[in-house]
């Protein structure tokens, strides 16, 4: 039974609120779960203690049964000095989307090179003329 751990969300429309569950991966997003371990909420500002409170000890526990946390989740656990999250390299993220776009139809739109014919059979090159000496 592979197990996550995930956001699932609450609250209103426009109001998202998340608690952070664990639950069988093949479960829907805002379904069954197993246990609680937290909340979060993204209205909050970013430096509020209550923006997101998770149970540090049952992560542990359930990280050391094999749950894998969604990306999200390991952001948090990453701030909370839990798990290392690696960083992600998307160099085209920089580019703007219209100049990516534009790059994408120059690339389409430019004639393919013609595949060159293959040289024939090695001969011997000539041997270079020399310039007379006066």
């Amino acid at each position: 039974m592979p197990i996550t751990i995930r956001l699932s969300r609450t609250g209103t429309k426009k109001r998202p609120q998340y608690r952070v569950v664990v639950a069988d991966s093949r479960y829907p997003r805002d379904g069954r779960f197993i246990e609680k371990l937290g909340t979060y909420n993204p209205m909050l500002p970013k430096d509020s203690k209550e923006r997101v409170q998770i149970d540090l000890e049952r992560v542990k526990h359930w990280l050391s049964k094999g749950a894998q946390p969604s990306d999200r989740v390991l952001r948090f656990l990453d701030a909370a000095g839990i798990k290392k999250r690696e960083k992600r390299n998307n160099p085209e993220r920089a580019v703007p989307r219209k100049e990516r776009k534009a790059q994408a139809e120059a690339a389409a739109a430019a004639p393919k090179p013609a595949p060159k014919p293959a040289a024939p059979a090695a001969e011997p090159a000539a041997p270079a003329a020399e310039p007379a000496a006066s």
